[in-house]
């Protein structure tokens, strides 16, 4: 590592449930300090619909077995599930040196340029947060941020059943198609997919990856309890 590079810790979590992984990012950004080294945290969840502060129960069609959680993060409605990576990027942004609107840029940017290390050309759409190709959704981006820090993040379809997408307007448009690497010609392994999306986020950002334990990180309690009220 050069010395004027910052280290990024990368956890990668494999698959947890939705609650205690929302609990602890917000302890993790509650409790962290100003050397506090940035996070990014890889997972799978178990199947859940999340509902950000602007959503609306209308967009949540036919949730089914499926449970439905009210989020404290931007955007609409999503639906996370095995085979989707769901990275969580804990960054101190005023450190980093970026906006919240680069942060979204700069997230989105590095899952273009995984996407094309199997020639699939994904871009933007206006006014739209997310990764597109051809019109279809393969990333969703819902960010928080809280005392200049980051949490919440990305979910990158890999390899995975779309048909919860059906029960709900993702992030709110009616009718809006969502695809996924394995569809579009890419791996279904997810861990070739989450080495390409760390070296691009680690060099959209200027980050060193280094790797840390694949577990939740340990809270002082008083910020864990915090963080679960």
């Amino acid at each position: 590592m050069s010395p004027d590079s910052r280290p990024l810790l990368i956890r990668r979590l494999g698959r947890q449930p939705y609650q205690a992984t929302w609990d602890a990012m917000r302890a993790f950004t509650d409790a962290r300090g100003p050397d506090t080294p940035d996070e990014l945290w890889l997972l799978e969840h178990d199947p859940v619909f999340t509902l950000g502060q602007a959503g609306k129960m209308e967009h949540v069609l036919a949730p089914g077995e499926i449970p439905v959680i009210p989020v404290d993060r931007g955007g609409q409605v999503t639906y996370h599930g095995p085979g989707q990576i769901v990275g969580y990027p804990l960054i101190d942004l005023r450190r980093a040196g970026v906006g919240v609107r680069e942060l979204v840029h700069r997230i989105e940017q590095a899952i273009i340029d995984t996407l094309a290390y199997w020639n699939i050309g994904a871009g933007r759409v206006e006014g739209a947060p997310g990764v597109y190709v051809g019109g279809a959704k393969v990333a969703a981006l819902g960010l928080r941020v809280r005392r200049g820090c980051s949490f919440h993040g990305l979910a990158f379809n890999v390899a995975m059943d779309l048909e919860p997408f059906h029960r709900i307007n993702p992030c709110g448009y009616k009718g809006l198609a969502v695809t996924q690497v394995l569809d579009l010609g890419g791996p279904s392994r997810l861990a070739d997919v989450e080495d390409a999306l760390v070296a691009e986020f680690c060099r959209q950002f200027g980050f060193d990856a280094e790797p840390a334990a694949p577990h939740l990180p340990e809270l002082p309690a008083r910020a864990a309890v915090q963080a679960s009220t």
